[in-house]
């Protein structure tokens, strides 16, 4: 199964489909709006700003498991959003990334190791998955990793399409 076959639903409700991303490069986020690493929406969606045109997209999945930092309905989370950071990437409801309730795209994703090997469930808000065009996960990033690190853009510009 392809990441990009697991249902998802776009945040506000309504279908939506991974597929739509499949030719691009893309940073998949669990999120959450009252978090100490909320502010990393800001270089999430420079991101989206800088590479967006060349076939990237950031895809971010709001979760309310750690600390219940992520409270609010769909149309709180996407007035917050918007408002507070501008985000102009997609977003999707709510889903849980760890335990028995385990969306199927996260019970994939963690099955991928991180920069010291280590698989498994999420630490907190804010981990990040790179994959590649086709869908390829090519690196794991701990919530800690800022959305612009090195590490992370140089793995994005080697991995833009064409």
């Amino acid at each position: 199964m392809s990441i990009y076959d697991h249902p998802v639903q776009a945040l506000g409700g309504g279908d939506a489909d991974l597929h739509d991303h499949e030719g691009k490069v893309a940073l998949v986020v669990n999120v959450a709006s009252k978090c100490g690493l909320t502010p990393q929406y800001e270089g999430l969606e420079r991101l989206q700003e800088t590479y967006g045109a060349r076939g990237f997209t950031v895809l971010g999945f709001p979760c309310n498991q750690f600390g219940a930092q992520e409270p609010g309905s769909s149309e709180e989370i996407a007035t917050f959003c918007s408002t507070t950071y501008g985000v102009s990437f997609p977003m999707f409801e709510k889903v849980d990334v760890n335990g028995d309730d385990r969306d199927g795209l996260y019970a994939e994703l963690t099955e991928v190791a991180d920069a010291e090997g280590t698989a498994g469930d999420i630490q907190w808000n804010f981990e990040k998955f790179l994959v590649a065009p086709g869908g390829e996960v090519v690196a794991r990033f701990r919530p800690m990793t800022d959305p612009e690190a090195p590490e992370v853009t140089a793995l994005i510009e080697a991995n833009l399409p064409g």
